[in-house]
């Protein structure tokens, strides 16, 4: 007779802390608008994932984590368009990772249905 062991989770990377929210596939265009000095940036990027608290953005170019940004989007198959603050917390290179910023309970809702379609990713 086998004797199974318990399995364990797998380490983080060093540094690294649990994710608060499982993240999910995305794939539509985002508009991100940014103010550079004295005037608006509107730079056009590509959702690679999203969550209940984020969004990770493929997006040609220089943010600074902490930076706050406008996005701007539509979840594929739904006419809502999307008008969200959101704070920038992870950079490398062109692949950017963003907290939204008070979502509204109407956002929040569709977000939560949109998400039940979608496959996990982690």
């Amino acid at each position: 007779m086998s004797v199974s062991k318990a399995k364990t989770a797998p380490k983080l990377p060093e540094g690294r802390r649990p994710r608060r929210h499982p993240r999910y596939r995305g794939e539509f265009r985002i508009v991100v608008t940014h103010l550079l000095a004295s005037h608006y940036q509107k730079i056009d990027g590509h959702c690679r994932d999203l969550s209940q608290g984020g969004i990770g953005i493929l997006l040609a170019a220089e943010l600074q984590v902490g930076d706050v940004v406008n996005l701007t989007f539509s979840l594929p198959g739904s006419s809502v368009s999307w008008d969200v603050n959101a704070v920038t917390r992870f950079r490398r290179g062109y692949q950017y990772g963003f907290e939204f910023l008070s979502l509204t309970k109407k956002y929040q809702d569709l977000l939560n249905i949109f998400l039940k379609t979608r496959q996990p990713m982690d």
